[in-house]
């Protein structure tokens, strides 16, 4: 997987792209939480799932299903007096881009099982072909190591200089349409 710190990160500058007329703390902070809510299928491996299970790590909660559920049921939470309206929609798609850029980010890193993108209609697990990412280590003991240095460093170079120059561009874009 991907760091919190990539994950997050990502969260942010998709989050540039949007309206700054819905953005604030909130919208940023269910992002970020969007994000990384699919690690939460680690807890698995203490009741003994199977990390290649439907339930394990990288299984149905790192899915497109997943993410859009996720985006769904955070508007609905959240924002539910905007639901059936433009903004409502709007959150709905980041907060579900935000959750799926989670599978995508880990289907670029160098371990693991693979990403089950489709499940629950096919619990196969997939990778890119282009895997650049360090994997980071399960566990904050572990991340607080040398390979959590090669973690983010790898991050720094595969998820920090494209989303920064993603949110660059989009900021230039934003200047040129006020103009």
């Amino acid at each position: 997987m991907a760091s919190i710190f990539g994950h997050a990160f990502t969260a942010f500058a998709i989050g540039k792209g949007f309206s700054e007329k819905i953005i604030n703390w909130k919208f940023w902070g269910l992002g970020i939480l969007c994000s990384i809510l699919p690690d939460v299928d680690v807890i698995t491996f203490a009741y003994g799932i199977p990390y290649e299970s439907f339930w394990g790590h990288r299984g149905f909660s790192h899915s497109l299903i997943f993410a859009l559920l996720t985006g769904t049921l955070i508007t609905g939470i959240f924002y539910n007096n905007s639901l059936c309206f433009k903004k409502g929609m709007l959150l709905i798609l980041y907060f579900t881009l935000c959750t799926a850029s989670h599978g995508i980010l880990d289907a670029l890193t160098s371990g693991g099982l693979g990403i089950a993108f489709f499940s629950p209609f096919n619990d196969a697990r997939y990778f890119f072909p282009w895997r650049p990412i360090q994997v980071s280590p399960i566990g904050a003991g572990k991340f607080f190591s040398v390979w959590g240095i090669k973690v983010l460093l790898s991050e720094l170079i595969w998820i920090g200089i494209p989303a920064s120059i993603y949110i660059l561009v989009t900021r230039l874009f934003r200047k040129k349409n006020e103009n």
